[in-house]
């Protein structure tokens, strides 16, 4: 039994087995020397199963991956070899495959980083178990079991390997490591742009072991590319000139149809993937990476020049593998051309923006904007006085019912003793709302007042006359208090509830008399009815108030809007800061306008811009707050 240390400095492989301290990292180095290793026999013509069989046990703080493949297996020398370190050691640098993995550093990085475990490998009959583990100290160190020995029957039927083949067993037992979910791993593996290209040729599955047995499996793992346009392609021919020589490449280029795609990590659905021979070498856009007009680009180049490069010793790929190294001369005159080709494409979806009548915002943000702009409504008649000018239909209302508006409490503040009933009554004006209206009511009411009927909303069908809605509330409790909050079509109406002792216990008739000799702070028509993004054909203003819609406008033809919009006319969630910032913008300008006007400053530019920031002072924070609440 002889055990010895990884021949490498153990500070290099510290670090280097931290960026393996992940499940989905490991699996791609694992999987990816399985299909080095049936591509080898395949050049060879020896026909393979492709099987790489996946074991997962999942435990509350640790797990236990097992890969096996039926490929090549490894002789004791070779497991041995493998555990050297580095680029000189590398089945690329030694001219043996197409240089994927992680350059005689995954396969040992990949057990250290998730814990300690095994490799057991089957090769003309010979059986070889090298184990990987560290010291009390922290040394990385391996057992190399005193050699091989001759295979047994019951070493084929434990491995579950016919002929050759290799199977490496990993304990995880590093605390940082999440240990995932059964069903994230499959999706990991699926999505995982270094493997969609093997899954198409090998049958990758995965098991879940539960209990020492197998409680199910997945099948072929397949990745379900989106549903798309083809706009170059399938492998259309491009070329780019390096040092006088000429070298090509296949670009296939295609547009996803009503599907979100990612654009970062290993699972990225949106970019093109870089292929050299079998290395994914990268996923990107290039010049175009992260500009507007890319959302939903994706597709494949292939440039074979790449890897032969990379094992000439050319600085392809950056030092930690993570991506084209854009400052290698050729990666540069690669790229350029790449560019090049899919230029057209992602200006025409630009351009598509520029002239993008209308965008959208998600249900989540778009109840946001909601709950804000009813917020703003409240105030711009309860803090400002402002009350907007009457529709015809409320200019001619019927004054023997003294309804001055569309809906009415009859008395906005009910100052009531506790176990006492009283009644509210809300009017309401059906001829100054649609047909389809419905009155919706809001409830902030605490346990102690008991209130019935309690309707949630209420449909104005029927004749067009004069409705009288009434509840019945009763206070359990002193010093409580709540509100109720009618909204229909752009009209709405509140009125207080207070539970006191020291209220009268006489009941209170109507109020409307002294209602109407000053401005009701109880009720009102919506200032800021709504909001919408539309193109309004200029670059200059970013958002914009249309006093005749009462709607803010976020102008779709401005750049910086222009931003934050996909491919698709949604406007990205991950910008709701913008909007608060415009919200603000137009909401302060508004009421600043139209408290100078109702003061008689209305062309005092020094009034304005002070009650513009006293507003901004007032309001900004409940403002971008509103768009940070999740």
């Amino acid at each position: 039994m002889a055990i010895t240390a990884i021949p490498v400095d153990q500070r290099v492989i510290d670090i280097d087995s931290r960026r393996f301290a992940s499940i989905e990292k490991a699996l791609v180095e694992l999987i990816t020397n399985s299909d080095d290793s049936y591509a080898r026999l395949e050049k060879a013509g020896v026909q393979t199963t492709g099987q790489i069989l996946i074991k997962y046990e999942r435990h509350q703080t640790g797990a236990l991956l097992v890969v096996t493949d039926q490929a090549e297996g490894m002789s004791f020398e070779k497991a041995c070899f493998i555990l050297s370190y580095g680029g000189a050691h590398s089945s690329l640098a030694k001219g043996e495959s197409g240089g994927r993995g992680y350059f005689g550093r995954g396969l040992k990085q990949a057990i250290y980083g998730l814990g300690h475990g095994w490799i057991e490998t089957i090769r003309d009959g010979r059986f070889s178990r090298i184990e990987l583990f560290r010291s009390e100290n922290g040394g990385y160190l391996y057992d190399d079991g005193s050699g091989d020995r001759i295979a047994q029957s019951e070493d084929y039927e434990r491995l579950g390997i016919s002929e050759n083949g290799s199977q490496i067993t990993i304990v995880i037992e590093n605390t940082q490591v999440n240990i995932s979910r059964y069903q994230s791993i499959i999706q990991a593996v699926a999505n995982n742009i270094y493997l969609r290209d093997i899954l198409t040729r090998r049958h990758v599955e995965l098991v879940n072991i539960q209990q020492g047995k197998e409680a199910e499996q997945s099948g072929k793992i397949c990745y379900q590319e989106p549903p798309a346009d083809i706009l170059i392609g399938p492998d259309e021919t491009g070329y780019f000139i390096y040092e006088q020589q000429t070298y090509p490449f296949t670009l296939t280029l295609k547009r996803a149809i009503d599907t979100e795609l990612t654009s970062r990590g290993d699972e990225r659905t949106n970019g093109l993937i870089v292929l050299s021979d079998m290395a994914v070498l990268d996923c990107q856009l290039f010049e175009y990476e992260n500009q507007i007009g890319t959302e939903y680009l994706f597709g494949t180049v292939r440039c074979p020049a790449l890897i032969e490069k990379l094992s000439h010793g050319a600085a392809i790929i950056s030092d930690e593998r993570e991506g084209l190294n854009q400052k290698d001369p050729f990666v540069t005159a690669f790229s350029k051309s790449v560019s090049t080709m899919i230029a057209p494409y992602v200006l025409a979806e630009q351009e598509k923006l520029k002239h993008l009548e209308r965008a959208s915002t998600s249900d989540r943000t778009g109840h946001m904007i909601e709950h804000l702009l009813q917020r703003m409504n409240a105030a711009a008649v309860e803090d400002f006085g402002i009350i907007l000018p009457p529709s015809d239909a409320e200019a001619s209302a019927d004054e023997t019912t003294g309804l001055s508006a569309a809906l009415r409490f009859t008395t906005p503040f009910y100052y009531r003793k506790p176990n006492h009933p009283f009644h509210i009554a809300l009017l309401v004006a059906p001829e100054q709302f649609t047909d389809d209206t419905i009155l919706n009511f809001e409830y902030m009411l605490p346990k102690s007042i008991r209130i019935d009927p309690k309707p949630t909303s209420i449909a104005l069908e029927g004749p067009k006359e004069m409705r009288r809605i009434e509840w019945t509330v009763t206070g359990d409790k002193a010093d409580e208090r709540g509100e109720i909050t009618v909204r229909g079509g752009e009209y709405w109406a509140r009125c207080e509830i207070v539970v006191s002792e020291r209220a009268s216990g006489h009941s209170y008739g109507s109020s409307m008399h002294t209602a109407k000799k000053r401005a009701p702070r109880d009720h009102g028509a919506n200032m800021f009815a709504g909001y919408e993004l539309r193109n309004l054909n200029n670059d200059r203003d970013r958002a914009v108030y249309n006093r005749k819609e009462r709607k803010i406008i976020i102008n779709t033809g401005a750049p910086t809007v222009q931003l934050y919009i996909d491919g698709r006319g949604h406007f990205r969630d991950s910008a709701r800061l913008l909007l608060a910032e415009l919200f603000m913008d137009v909401i302060s300008d508004e009421l600043a306008q139209y408290s100078i006007e109702k003061s008689g400053q209305k062309n005092n530019v020094e009034a304005y811009h002070a009650a513009k920031t006293d507003i901004i002072r007032q309001y900004g924070s409940e403002i971008h707050l509103s768009f940070l609440n999740t």
